[in-house]
């Protein structure tokens, strides 16, 4: 097979963009004209594969969550975020004000960033300087803890909204331990 120059494949692009915009007639025939050209793929060494929380489980440490809450008659808000901070579940309960949803979120996120529980965190920021407490995005009080899955942390989980950051974790831990039953 002939390979085409970049110059030929970028017109016969082109052509195949025209075609489409003219309402498709030729698209077939200009594809057909560009060559297949291979994608070498990347090492395996190069892709870091990483553990994250399946949807199925961030609902059922939802529910775990506002089960708890209910039980304590505390209104909370949970969030859930992934090992990269993402936030991939709110749930903010009926009553819950309106802080408890960032308070949450940030909780969650310095729990899975620094793989411990917000509370054992907070006991350790303190000084003069500059401390973590500078970095973006963080809370350190109580109610966040991370998900850890062999050792590394997966997922955060963040409640706000109850008088104390304790009242928050305990429930947190409420929303672990519907991933780890019996634990």
């Amino acid at each position: 097979m002939k390979t085409l120059s970049l110059r030929t494949r970028a017109i016969a692009g082109s052509l195949a963009g025209l075609a489409l915009l003219a309402g498709g007639a030729g698209v077939a025939a200009a594809q057909t004209a560009a060559p297949q050209t291979a994608v070498r793929s990347t090492a395996a060494d190069d892709v870091l594969q990483t553990g994250v929380l399946s949807a199925e489980a961030a609902l059922k440490v939802a529910e775990a969550v506002r089960k708890e809450a209910a039980k304590q008659g505390q209104r909370v808000t949970v969030a859930i975020v992934d090992r990269s901070g993402a936030t991939r579940l709110v749930l903010k309960g009926d009553g819950a004000g309106p802080q408890s949803e960032e308070s949450a979120r940030r909780k969650a996120f310095t729990a899975v960033s620094f793989g411990r529980a917000t509370s054992e965190l907070a006991k350790g920021v303190s000084g003069d300087g500059p401390t973590i407490r500078d970095i973006p995005g963080t809370l350190f009080l109580a109610g966040g803890v991370p998900a850890v899955s062999g050792g590394v942390p997966v997922a955060g989980i963040g409640v706000g909204g109850a008088p104390s950051g304790d009242i928050d974790e305990a429930i947190a831990r409420a929303g672990l331990k519907a991933l780890h039953p019996g634990s």
